[in-house]
């Protein structure tokens, strides 16, 4: 059996730029810090049949030269790292590649960012959830995040509430995690998460193609 263009690249459904060019598909691990989002995505690249690219948003943070910021400049900073990181995430799906994000969506307009630049049927939409005191007791061993980050993180992360699948970091290794998301892709939903979120969070957009 020929294996067709669009199963090569994961079998994502947008055609894209001009001689029926597939989208890439993002799977988009969110989390709070510490939750487990790169481990699992480490093993989402060693399990996945498929070509990914892991774009965790702390390599755009660390591109950053290592200048002062005053802290009335630092907010606005932040924002821009993240739009930018929103956008580099949305050129690499349409350029045809296949994708696997780490994400905090920690305050709402992230969410409403991503809803309009990401093509709602191609995204996979992982909730990664860890009860808080093991998240605590992570920050402590890591040494390497403020102890503390993760419950100011708490209440916001996980507040729109609807995912198309949901992995626990606490109960399942980070190769179990992957292994149920590989499992669950030939199953997904329709509609994903995203267009449903995309239909009652931005109801401003035109309705995705």
């Amino acid at each position: 059996m020929t294996e067709s263009p669009t199963s090569r690249t994961g079998g994502a459904d947008t055609p894209h730029g001009g001689q029926n060019e597939p989208t890439g598909r993002i799977i988009f691990l969110n989390g709070t810090s510490s939750s487990g989002k790169s481990s699992i995505a480490q093993e989402l690249l060693r399990t996945l049949d498929e070509t990914y690219f892991h774009l965790p948003v702390d390599a755009f943070h660390a591109m950053r030269s290592r200048n002062e910021v005053s802290p009335e400049e630092l907010p606005t900073m932040l924002r821009r790292t993240w739009r930018g990181f929103h956008r580099a995430v949305a050129g690499m799906a349409a350029g045809g590649n296949n994708v696997v994000v780490d994400h905090v969506l920690s305050e709402p307009w992230r969410l409403l960012d991503c809803l309009e630049l990401f093509p709602p049927r191609n995204v996979v939409l992982v909730g990664v959830r860890c009860p808080l005191q093991e998240l605590e007791r992570r920050e402590i061993r890591r040494g390497d995040r403020p102890v503390g980050l993760a419950g100011r993180q708490w209440d916001q992360v996980h507040a729109h509430g609807l995912y198309d699948i949901e992995c626990d970091t606490a109960a399942n290794s980070a190769e179990d995690c992957a292994r149920q998301i590989k499992d669950f892709l030939p199953r997904r939903p329709a509609p994903t998460a995203f267009e449903q979120l995309r239909a009652k969070l931005r109801p401003d957009l035109p309705a995705a193609g």
